[in-house]
């Protein structure tokens, strides 16, 4: 059995190292299910940009991104059909992660799923698209490792750097919910199962 244990990186962030390692491959194979029905794109900002990180989403809403604006939508914008159904392994795993942090209440409505490939990154941002800032975010790490960093409140906050490896879950609420965050250009460090791609699943509660 993986051993995994726990790192507070101040009030309200916590790493919970490897905790999804056994569950890895019935998250990968449920993932290959998710992927068939609405398959990885590349969305635009706001103002026009491509999105460099490729995402989907499950659950009962899916964020998207276009010249609308950042949000939450119950339908795939592509194949206007529902978002694929969260699978209970997601499911479970959020809501066990969550209250591991110390967020008992967690139930999450949404899944953004984000593949990086080589060189890939994500700018320092907020995640404040959701309803209700009580719930925390639970972001699990699979294949290849990145270096996540946060700030804090305003853009111009000092930055703190986090190795994160196939296995982790980053959880973060309460006082560090509205922290700007990111990620830094994703190396090519191939995974056995996953080989040169690093897959987020970030779960949320949108509305």
């Amino acid at each position: 059995m993986d051993t995994h244990w726990t790192e507070t990186l101040f009030p309200g962030a916590v790493i919970l190292r490897r905790y999804a390692v056994e569950r890895a491959d019935t998250l990968i194979s449920e993932l290959d299910a998710i992927l068939r029905q609405a398959p990885l794109r590349q969305m635009k900002t706001p103002g026009g940009r491509t999105i460099a990180v490729q995402n989907s989403s499950c659950g009962e809403f899916g964020w998207i991104s276009d010249t609308h604006g950042y949000r939450y939508i119950r339908f795939d914008p592509i194949s206007k059909a529902p978002w694929p159904a969260m699978p209970q392994g997601f499911k479970d795993l959020a809501i066990d992660a969550a209250r591991a942090a110390g967020f008992d209440k967690f139930i999450p409505d949404s899944c953004l799923i984000n593949r990086y490939l080589p060189g890939t990154k994500l700018s320092l941002h907020q995640d404040k698209d959701e309803l209700d800032f009580n719930h925390p975010i639970v972001s699990v790490s699979l294949g290849m490792p990145a270096i996540f960093v946060f700030g804090g409140l305003q853009r111009s906050d000092p930055l703190s750097s986090i190795k994160l490896e196939h296995g982790d879950v980053l959880v973060w609420g309460g006082p560090a919910r509205l922290l700007f965050h990111g990620v830094k250009s994703v190396k090519d460090q191939p995974h056995g199962t996953l080989g040169s791609q690093r897959i987020n699943l970030t779960f949320r509660r949108a509305k």
